[in-house]
C-alpha cells in the first residue's frame, strides 16, 4: 500500500499493552531468515499532525493507518528506535496467527475465492478463449523470479490501434495487497461480458489496458505457506545484504528518493532499491507505458492503481505537500481534485492529494503525470481501518468491494477522452463542447398561495452521469421575484435550490444556474419546482431547459 488511513486494528491481528524494549545490535539492514520479512507491526502513540507523520515516514518505516492519535506501521528495529528517539511510544503488534489445515502455494482454505497467480492467469486465458474479438493479452516482460507479467488489451476492435483514447489500470503493487488481483478481474469480466449499454458504449470508444499483477513474486511468496505472511516489496535480492525486495511504490523514476518519502534501507518496507526503476517489475511497466508513445504523443490518458486499504481516492502530487509545484498547474490540480471527488461520491471512499496523508517519492502516480502526463490516480480500497489483517479481508468481501467500485470507474471512463471537461474547459484550447441539453416550454402557472408547483423534463438515452457543471436556465414570469424559491429536483428524489426569495422587487427570473450535478445519472426525470412563498404577486414558469 502506497498510504493509508485508518484507526483500530482489526480482524487477528491485535494490540499488545508491551512498550517495545529496543536493546540488542539489531538494525534496519539485519539479514533475513529464509527471505522473511525484516520488519514487524507497530502502534505509534499521539500522532495527530501531517508532520508527525511525515517524520514518522522519514525513517522509513510503511505507515499502515494513521487515524485520530495512533499510528499502525510495519518497521525494522532500527526504525522503532528512530521513532523512539522523536519522542513517540511505540507498542508491538502480535502477528497474524498461523493458519491450521494450510495448502502451501495457496491462500488459506477460508480464503479459497481468492485467485494465485496460476487461477489468475487461467481465468484470463478463459476470458480471452471466449471473446478474442473483445479482449487480447501480451506479455510485456518478466518478474525477477522469471514470471510473466501480462497486458491485457480490451476494445471493441482489439486487433487495431485505433485513434481511442487509451486507459491503463494497474494492480498488485504490493505483494499483500490480493484484493486489488480480484479488483482486475472483475474489470476483464465487466469490460468483456456486460451487455449495460453504458459499459457497451466505454468499450466501443476507449482502448482500455489492464495490467494484473506487477509483483507476482511477491503475491506468490506471501501465501508461499499457507498463511499470511504480510509481505509487501518484491523478491528481488539486494546487493551487500541478505534483505530480500524493493517498495515497488517507490521505485519509479520521477524524483526518486527526493524527500523523504522513502527509505535507503534494504530492510525497511519502503526500500526504494539500488536507483529508479531498478526492479524489473516496474522497468516492465515503465517500459509498456513508453511504448504508447505514437508520433511523439502518449496515447495513455488516464490511469487508476489500485492498493489496499484505506478507502481513499488519491492523486498526485506526492513528494510535495503543495497544491501545484513544476508540472502541475492550477487548472490541472482543480482537476485532478474534481474528478477525484467525483469519483469518490461514487465508491464512498475518501478523496484527497496523496501528501495530505504524507509524503511519498517514487510513486506510480507521479511518474505517470510528472513524467508522461497521464492522469493518474490510487484507489484504497476496503477496509477502511485497520492492521496487517487489513490487507486480508475474508473472501466473501471479494463481490462487493470489487464491484463498488463500478460507477467509479465508468465514470472515469467517461472522462478519459478529456478530463479537463469535468471542469468545465477542454483538452485543445478550444470551447469545450456543448453538453446534452433539454428544454421544456409549457406555462406551467405558480399559484399565490405558498403551494409548490413543477416542470418536468425526463431524459433517456444519455450516458452515464450528469456534469459537475450542469447548466440549468430558468425562465419565470413573475411581478415580484423576492417572493420565490426556486428549487431543482434531481430523478432521485434530491434537492438543489437554485433561488430563495432572492432579487426583492424585481419581475421575472431570467437566469442560468451552474450545478455540481456529478453524482446524479444523467437518465430520468428533473423537476424544476417553484413555490411563492408570500401573497399577492403572481406568475408562472415560462420555460426551462438543463444541459447535463
Amino acid at each position: 500500500m502506497s498510504r493509508k488511513r485508518f484507526g483500530t486494528v482489526v480482524g487477528a491481528i491485535a494490540a499488545v499493552a508491551v512498550v517495545m524494549s529496543m536493546g540488542g545490535n539489531a538494525s534496519g539492514d539485519r539479514a533475513e531468515t529464509a527471505g522473511a520479512r525484516a520488519s514487524a507491526e507497530y502502534s505509534v502513540l499521539g500522532v495527530t499532525t501531517l508532520t508527525q507523520r511525515n517524520a514518522i515516514a522519514g525513517t522509513g518505516a510503511a505507515i499502515n493507518g494513521p487515524e485520530d492519535s495512533r499510528l499502525v506501521i510495519s518497521a525494522t528495529p532500527d526504525e522503532v528506535r528512530k521513532i523512539q528517539a522523536l519522542g513517540f511510544k511505540v507498542i508491538k503488534e502480535e502477528p497474524l496467527p498461523s493458519t491450521q489445515d494450510v495448502t502451501p502455494q495457496d491462500f488459506p482454505p477460508a480464503d479459497s475465492a481468492y485467485h494465485n497467480n496460476a487461477e489468475m492467469t487461467a481465468e484470463i486465458n478463459q476470458v480471452v478463449a471466449a471473446h478474442p474479438d473483445l479482449i487480447n493479452q501480451r506479455v510485456i516482460g518478466q518478474s525477477f523470479q522469471g514470471r510473466d507479467i501480462v497486458a491485457l488489451k480490451i476494445s471493441d476492435n482489439v486487433g487495431v490501434d485505433e485513434n481511442e483514447p487509451e486507459v491503463l489500470f494497474t494492480h498488485h503493487q504490493h505483494a499483500r495487497e490480493h484484493l486489488t488481483i480480484e479488483m482486475a478481474l472483475y474489470l476483464i469480466h465487466l469490460f468483456t461480458e456486460s451487455t449495460e449499454q453504458r459499459v457497451r458504449d466505454l468499450v466501443n470508444s476507449r482502448e482500455i489496458w489492464i495490467v494484473p499483477d506487477l509483483n507476482p513474486d511477491g503475491g506468490e511468496f506471501d501465501i508461499s505457506t499457507g498463511s499470511y505472511a504480510g509481505w509487501r516489496k518484491n523478491r528481488q535480492p539486494n546487493s551487500g545484504s541478505s534483505n530480500v525486495g524493493t517498495d515497488l511504490n517507490r521505485n519509479w523514476n520521477y524524483n526518486w528518493g527526493c524527500c523523504g518519502g522513502s527509505s535507503g534501507s534494504t530492510g525497511s518496507e519502503t526500500y526504494r532499491g539500488a536507483g529508479a526503476e531498478s526492479s524489473p517489475e516496474v522497468q516492465v511497466v515503465a517500459n509498456f507505458v513508453r511504448t504508447r508513445v505514437v508520433g511523439g504523443k502518449q496515447q495513455i490518458v488516464t490511469n487508476i492503481d489500485f492498493h489496499t486499504f484505506s478507502e481513499l481516492v488519491l492523486w498526485p502530487y506526492g513528494f510535495t505537500t503543495n497544491d501545484t509545484a513544476p508540472g502541475m498547474t492550477t487548472e490541472e490540480a482543480n482537476t485532478f481534485a474534481t474528478l477525484g471527488r467525483r469519483m469518490a461520491s461514487l465508491n464512498g471512499y475518501t478523496p484527497e492529494q496523496s501528501s495530505d496523508l504524507y509524503i511519498t517519492d517514487g510513486t506510480i502516480d507521479d511518474w505517470l503525470w510528472g513524467n508522461q502526463r497521464i492522469w493518474s490516480y490510487t484507489f484504497e480500497m476496503f477496509p477502511a481501518s485497520g492492521g496487517l489483517s487489513g490487507f486480508y479481508p475474508p473472501d466473501e468481501q471479494i463481490v462487493p468491494q470489487t464491484t463498488r467500485n463500478k460507477d467509479a470507474v465508468l465514470t472515469f471512463l467517461e472522462f478519459s477522452d478529456c478530463p479537463k471537461r469535468i471542469i468545465g474547459a477542454s483538452c485543445d484550447g478550444t470551447p469545450p463542447p456543448p453538453g446534452r441539453t433539454f428544454e421544456n416550454t409549457t406555462d406551467v402557472p405558480i399559484p399565490d398561495n405558498n403551494t409548490a408547483v413543477s416542470s418536468p423534463i425526463t431524459v433517456s438515452g444519455a450516458t452515464g452521469n450528469a456534469s459537475a457543471t450542469s447548466a440549468v436556465e430558468v425562465h419565470i414570469v413573475h411581478t415580484f421575484r423576492g417572493d420565490l424559491v426556486v428549487d431543482l429536483v434531481a430523478p432521485d428524489g434530491t434537492v438543489y435550490n437554485l433561488l430563495n426569495r432572492q432579487g426583492g422587487s424585481a419581475d421575472n427570473v431570467d437566469q442560468t444556474f451552474t450545478v455540481n450535478l456529478g453524482s446524479e445519472v444523467a437518465n430520468g426525470t428533473w423537476n424544476l419546482r417553484a413555490r411563492d412563498a408570500a401573497r399577492l404577486d403572481t406568475g408562472f414558469i415560462n420555460s426551462w431547459k438543463i444541459t447535463l
